[in-house]
């Protein structure tokens, strides 16, 4: 696997979740330092060495609503 792609949404209380796209692996976080963390240490605890992906890609969803 060369790249895994993680869909990143802001929590409602605060911080943000991920998840992985085409693997079981979930995280969150308080503050983005603290996601790019977390999410270095999932793959590690994930993959064996040398497994684990080349690219890690975070793709930031964000969702508006706006009243009319």
């Amino acid at each position: 696997m060369n790249e895994l792609i993680f869909i990143v949404e802001e929590a409602p209380e605060g911080g943000y979740t991920t998840r992985a796209l085409g693997a079981s692996i979930f995280t969150e976080a308080d503050t983005m330092a603290e996601l790019h963390a977390q999410v270095r240490d999932a793959i590690a605890c994930n993959f064996d060495r040398g497994q684990a992906p080349k690219v890690i890609r975070l793709h930031f969803v964000r969702d508006e609503v706006i009243t009319v």
